[in-house]
């Protein structure tokens, strides 16, 4: 999320226009991430997020919209899509595609605790239970294929080593994802970018309540283990090293089984979905980093991080799952 896009107030009130959300009274530009042009819109009816997107196509974005929608019905905490007079969810502001979304309450935790982790966990296992009947199909679009294609051009900025682990992973990757054990993991549309701060809390450290998950726009059908990895690699780790905290991750994975029991396959598949997992951001953050797109506001991930996190991973066995 950041501010490629200038809006004005004056766009906003036309824009409101086609909605019945009520009149503006304030817009502000949100300046965290890198993907899409973000305000918190404030009407007289309430409160809102307007995105505008800028590189999800008109012809990807109905599954990212309609499976908030899908899920915000079946009683999943996330962003409910506003639709317009026209019964249509999606727009077009600045010749960009854009929508309006509902604001959900709280905060994020920047130092998630076991009783966070848990409710995330919880949480993200109804949310995969309930896309079953999802019927959008899209993949996930930073999945396998994109790191194939997206790693020789970020492998010119790397040293030998960071050079031969980054290929090497991505050879077993490959590898992996054509095996027996692959192809019967469960399946469906996953989140893929579950971090700590795409997710809300209400109430206190010591009683978190859950607010919502929120951003939505890196989506799509996906094994859901490769959904909780990307999860608990940022929620249940030590920020400077990348080692697991126990009792996070056990508090994590625990809440999420006993909604959605995990697989024999997946436990056979947990070490290798990690590192996938790790190497999606890495590929990611050194693409943003080496190769980024102008912007009013961008603020790059150092690559860094999930090279540890990875290294990390292909160091020390993984816990097992529950």
């Amino acid at each position: 999320m950041a501010v490629f896009t200038t809006v004005s107030d004056d766009d906003a009130r036309e824009l409101l226009t086609r909605y019945t959300l009520g009149e503006l009274v304030a817009l502000r530009g949100i300046t965290a991430g890198i993907e899409n042009t973000n305000y918190f819109l404030t009407t007289t009816q309430g409160e809102y997020v307007l995105t505008l997107f800028e590189v999800l196509t008109a012809v990807q974005l109905p599954f990212y919209i309609e499976l908030m929608h899908h899920l915000a019905d079946q009683g999943i905490p996330v962003p409910q899509p506003q639709t317009q007079v026209d019964g249509k969810r999606l727009t077009t502001l600045h010749d960009k595609p854009c929508a309006i979304v509902s604001r959900l309450s709280g905060g994020y935790e920047p130092e998630p605790g076991p009783a966070h982790c848990a409710l995330a966990g919880e949480t993200l296992a109804r949310a995969h239970l309930a896309a079953r009947t999802f019927g959008i199909r899209q993949p996930n679009l930073r999945g396998l294929s994109w790191w194939q294609q997206t790693i020789p051009q970020v492998l010119p900025f790397l040293g030998a080593q960071q050079a031969e682990l980054i290929q090497a992973v991505l050879d077993e990757q490959t590898r992996f994802a054509d095996s027996d054990i692959y192809r019967a993991l469960p399946f469906g549309p996953a989140h893929c970018d579950l971090f700590r701060d795409n997710v809300l809390f209400d109430g206190t450290f010591e009683m978190p309540k859950m607010g919502g998950f929120i951003d939505f726009y890196f989506a799509g059908w996906d094994t859901w283990l490769f959904d909780v990895a990307v999860a608990v690699n940022d929620w249940c780790i030590d920020r400077n090293t990348g080692a697991f905290e126990l009792a996070k991750l056990r508090a994590w994975l625990q809440a999420y089984s006993a909604v959605r029991p995990f697989t024999a396959e997946e436990k056979l598949a947990w070490p290798t979905i990690l590192q996938a997992a790790a190497l999606r951001f890495w590929v990611s953050r050194l693409f943003d980093y080496h190769l980024p797109r102008p912007a009013q506001t961008l603020k790059p991930h150092d690559p860094r991080h999930f090279e540890r996190v990875l290294r990390e991973r292909r160091q020390d066995a993984a816990h097992a799952l529950p």
